[in-house]
């Protein structure tokens, strides 16, 4: 399953399965068709409409807050953390996401990350956080982590994150644009205890 999903650059994530599945879609460079679109928060870099619209088509359905819909044309199902979404055999289950220390991610305001159930794998897409006490009840088989810190994380605190959860796979996510760089990749796998896979976007 690890090799069905990609990492476009940043926070973007395509994975590949029964459905194609996009996660916070921004400055895609060879956009194919999405069945499915999740959203996680509003800021311009997981919100671009401009590359909703490259991948969606007729029946694409749209997972996202309420605060995001507005923008949005088409299947838009709005949730909330604690609501789940099926969309055939693929559930999407919304958590929360928010920072602790720092105000760029309030906890009031309800923004997302996602556990997409994907050909028998529960993958977690944590959104832009900080390290959550809701982390210690989610069940995960692939993570895919911010590591860039200023805004989330940093990848100290994002291997903390998954030496809690204990997945199979962590992928770490957010960095190489806006925030981070490839050195915190390299971090965030030195401090994990379970396998590391470093995408090139």
């Amino acid at each position: 399953m690890v090799n069905n999903i990609f990492w476009l650059g940043h926070s973007a994530i395509r994975i590949d399965g029964e459905k194609v599945i996009y996660i916070d879609p921004w400055k895609l460079k060879d956009p194919k068709k999405a069945d499915i679109i999740l959203v996680s928060h509003s800021h311009h870099d997981h919100l671009s409409v401009e590359d909703i619209g490259k991948i969606q088509k007729n029946d694409t359905v749209i997972i996202t807050t309420q605060d995001c819909a507005s923008g949005l044309l088409g299947d838009i199902r709005i949730v909330k953390p604690g609501d789940v979404a099926q969309i055939g055999e693929i559930s999407v289950e919304a958590v929360r996401s928010y920072n602790i220390d720092k105000a760029f991610h309030p906890k009031e305001n309800n923004w997302l990350g996602f556990v997409v159930t994907v050909m028998g794998k529960r993958i977690y897409y944590c959104g832009d956080t900080d390290l959550i006490p809701e982390m210690e009840s989610i069940r995960a088989d692939i993570m895919l982590v911010p590591v860039g810190g200023t805004y989330t994380m940093n990848a100290g605190e994002a291997a903390r994150a998954v030496n809690m959860i204990k997945p199979e796979t962590a992928i770490p996510i957010h960095y190489g644009d806006i925030v981070g760089t490839a050195e915190n990749a390299e971090r965030f796998r030195e401090l994990c205890e379970v396998p590391v896979d470093i995408k090139q976007a």
